[in-house]
């Protein structure tokens, strides 16, 4: 079974992550675009100035004027968004300035510079706490329409609503941005406290395995020393049952173990939509995985196919959408639980690898099958692994109360 090609506007489009740097040379140049798509109300400043209209003097000075209140603003905004402002003083001279300086340059050079103002708001609402943004904002727009009496009171009128909305919309956009980041780092520490919990309750779980057994062996080593010059016949009873319980505790420690690697398929799932979702790859996963009459084994199966498949869409297969199907069918060989995973990417050269090869050793050793190979838009990964309930007519286990 095939599928038709992604439409574009379904196509995963790869964002640069937000409140950080860029990581490469493309998303730098994503970042510029933005930035020059935001200077597009310096247009009326640069027409005014190419215009001719202003003597060679006042175009120099002009051209000056505009270089030097860009360089701020950009130093300003894209520099502080998001981020928490250590030095004040600083930033608020700045912002200052920016407003002194868009106030001069409408003044002496006319009302098409009065477009310098939503700037001015833009960097009150990215640079300054919430408090002050919401003051320093509507100031700005009030500072627009005394400039605008001077000669342009018709268009000081027609910018004063963009000046105090486009304001108002940075101080989210700035949130928003903090908020970002401030959420990635608390993510970052949940993943180490899981990881600690998880070694601290292996600790825990081998204490409790090894505590028991070595006393045990301690003590009967012991018994055994006080016994060997005299009862060598009870010694040698200590010993053999230190060879039983080191045995035990051996086996013990080998399941717990086993326990720990096995991976479940719940799990992978959820790895498998971090990890599809951080590659910039549409994931269409299941919700819950229907496991109802399914070995331990058989699961561990499933759960190693679906990560060796993610694995392959997300690094080598060059995906940029994957889906995951999850179904019960009935075969001639009897009732199976098939995973099914599909992406629209290269796949694989043909050959299967040692991850495949390691994948049908396993689905073989539990009585299941795999295939995999290219489709007509993709590469499609299928195993399958038997179960051990009947299926019903509606495609549930018997006795699973669907």
């Amino acid at each position: 079974m095939t599928e038709a090609p992604l439409p574009d506007e379904t196509r995963p489009v790869p964002l640069m992550r937000m409140g950080e740097s860029p990581r490469n040379i493309r998303e730098a140049l994503r970042k510029a675009i933005w930035i020059v798509i935001w200077l597009v109300f310096l247009s009326s400043p640069v027409h005014d100035l190419v215009s001719g209209h202003h003597t060679t003097a006042a175009t120099v000075a002009g051209w000056l004027g505009l270089t030097v209140f860009v360089g701020i603003y950009l130093t300003l905004v894209f520099r502080n968004m998001g981020r928490a402002f250590a030095a004040t003083a600083v930033v608020a001279g700045l912002v200052i300035g920016l407003g002194a300086l868009a106030a001069v340059l409408s003044l002496t050079l006319g009302p098409s510079w009065l477009g310098l103002f939503v700037y001015v708001s833009v960097a009150c609402g990215t640079t300054f706490s919430l408090r002050v943004a919401y003051w320093t904002i509507p100031l700005t727009a009030a500072v627009m329409l005394l400039v605008g009496l001077h000669g342009g009171e018709g268009d000081a009128r027609n910018l004063v609503l963009l000046v105090v909305l486009i304001g108002y919309a940075m101080t989210g956009v700035r949130q928003l941005v903090r908020t970002t980041v401030e959420l990635r780092k608390a993510r970052a520490t949940v993943a180490q406290l899981a990881a600690n919990e998880e070694r601290l309750r292996l600790a825990r779980d081998l204490h409790d395995l090894l505590g028991h057994s070595l006393s045990l062996i301690t003590l009967k080593s012991e018994l055994a020393g006080r016994m060997l010059p005299d009862h060598p016949d009870k010694a040698a009873q200590q010993v053999a049952d230190i060879e039983q319980v080191s045995r035990q505790a051996l086996v013990d420690v080998r399941e717990a173990v086993t326990g720990y690697r096995r991976p479940r398929l719940a799990g992978e799932l959820a790895g498998a939509q971090v990890a599809l979702t951080a590659a910039g790859v549409t994931a269409d996963l299941p919700a819950e995985p229907d496991l109802d009459g399914v070995p331990e084994e058989s699961e561990s199966a499933l759960a190693w196919a679906l990560r060796e498949a993610i694995t392959n869409a997300v690094r080598h297969s060059g995906a940029r959408r994957c889906a995951v199907e999850l179904v019960r069918c009935q075969t001639l060989d009897g009732p199976v639980l098939e995973l099914s995973v599909e992406d629209d990417g290269s796949g694989g050269s043909g050959t299967p690898g040692n991850g495949l090869t390691g994948l049908i050793e396993r689905l073989e050793k539990v009585g299941g099958s795999l295939e995999a190979g290219k489709v007509r838009h993709g590469f499609r990964l299928t195993a399958r692994v038997p179960t051990g309930a009947p299926i019903t007519p509606s495609g549930h286990p018997v006795g699973s109360g669907a």
